[in-house]
């Protein structure tokens, strides 16, 4: 019935999200050295011990997973119709989507073909961003987030994309990067003119 929908439809959501970004990660880190977000923290604590690595690292990224898992979790232990909020959140997650998988096509390509290394991608998606594939993530779980909407858990649901939000936009995510160019003269004229996230016009 729709309810066993539901679950199924989101089950399968996730797992399209979760192979594409495997392999896209996979593909953009083979044969490249550790990811410099990792070197930048093992610096800022001094003497790299395993048990350090293990709490701060993984077991601190399997708390958030789980947070941000809420959403699916509850899904699954419900029954839910596939209502109106059902068929919005499917859609907004459908666009989260798109951003996603054209966004990260548009860098790999523009990477690939760049003239000189210090050149900033300004084009398509990266118009009207400085991070549409962030962007994307993010909408995709609120999209999730909808679909729960009437489960048992609701109130504790909003703690999913709420959480993803809160890490892309001021911890993981969209501040690494921006740092990362912070004296970069090219990035910072295009981040003059180039909304930060939510896509919008570019500014004169």
């Amino acid at each position: 019935g729709e309810k066993t929908i539901t679950a199924l439809l989101v089950t399968t959501l996730v797992l399209i999200w979760g192979f594409r970004l495997s392999f896209h990660i996979f593909v953009r880190n083979w044969n490249k050295k550790e990811d410099s977000r990792y070197k930048e923290l093992k610096s800022k604590w001094g003497k790299v011990t395993l048990p350090r690595i293990y709490t701060r690292v993984f077991l601190v990224q399997a708390v958030l997973a789980v947070a941000v898992s809420l959403p699916v979790i509850a899904i699954n232990a419900s029954e839910i119709d596939f209502g109106l909020a059902q068929k919005i959140g499917l859609i907004i997650w459908l666009v989260g989507f798109s951003f996603e998988v054209i966004g990260d096509a548009q860098l790999r390509n523009f990477l690939r073909s760049r003239k000189k290394k210090g050149q900033i991608l300004s084009t398509g998606l990266w118009r009207y961003s400085r991070h549409p594939n962030y962007f994307g993530e993010v909408t995709c779980w609120w999209g999730i987030w909808l679909i729960s909407l009437g489960s048992s858990w609701t109130p504790l649901t909003i703690i999913g994309p709420i959480t993803i939000s809160y890490l892309i936009l001021f911890v993981s995510g969209v501040p690494l990067l921006e740092k990362r160019y912070q004296k970069d003269k090219d990035y910072q004229a295009y981040a003059r003119r180039t909304s930060k996230f939510i896509p919008l016009p570019p500014r004169a």
